[in-house]
């Protein structure tokens, strides 16, 4: 009687880690498909023609937000592909903080490359307050991150949110579900606390609708 128990429950205890099994390998999975398709490079190319077009509602403003793009997502992020195929960081996205401080600073030695460039050639006004805000924020993250690993992905996807939502009314608020997504994804990778994500959001909100909309 005590074995036929003891036989039951242990065919129900492993049954029920073969059933939650899949569904943690799920969540990993859907959790790392969220953080490469909306992660902070691919946003900021995204977001920089978007931004670019709205501000002359031509291709030119399009070739203006690309071109900004060399220097805020294609030549930073080739400089961290690099660095990682040659050993320097951990991966792409440079999971281990104490690595980030040069690839970092390199970023903001790009970004405000581009700020100079676009402000001698006479971009449109919205995509250099843009490029301008991206600088502030990069330059905030890297401070922050000296000491605390606050999460750059949240912060990149707050602050694209929120100059959407700037540009083009509230009805693009609705992009802002898609932070918390991201927050989440983060968090189940065990890349980063809430807290870190919680920061990142609300550090990505506050410095690019301040930047942004004093420079626009």
């Amino acid at each position: 009687m005590v074995r036929s128990t003891l036989r039951g429950f242990r065919s129900r205890t492993g049954s029920t880690v073969t059933d939650t099994a899949p569904s943690r390998v799920l969540l990993r999975r859907t959790a790392t498909v969220v953080s490469e398709v909306f992660a902070p490079v691919v946003l900021v190319v995204t977001v920089l023609p978007v931004v670019g077009w709205s501000s002359t509602h031509s291709l030119a403003g399009v070739g203006w937000g690309l071109f900004a793009v060399l220097f805020c997502a294609v030549v930073p992020y080739a400089v961290v592909l690099v660095g990682v195929r040659r050993g320097h960081w951990s991966d792409h996205h440079i999971r281990d903080r104490s690595q980030r401080t040069v690839p970092f600073l390199i970023a903001i030695g790009c970004v405000a490359a581009g700020t100079a460039a676009l402000a001698v050639l006479d971009a449109p006004r919205a995509v250099l307050a843009l490029v301008v805000a991206m600088l502030a924020g990069l330059v905030s993250t890297t401070v922050v991150t000296r000491w605390w690993k606050i999460s750059v992905h949240t912060a990149v996807a707050a602050g694209v949110a929120s100059v959407l939502t700037l540009v083009y009314g509230p009805m693009l608020a609705v992009t802002f579900p898609l932070v918390a997504c991201v927050g989440w994804s983060r968090v189940e990778l065990d890349c980063h606390t809430t807290a870190q994500t919680v920061a990142g959001a609300l550090l990505g909100t506050v410095v690019c609708v301040l930047f942004f909309t004093l420079l626009r």
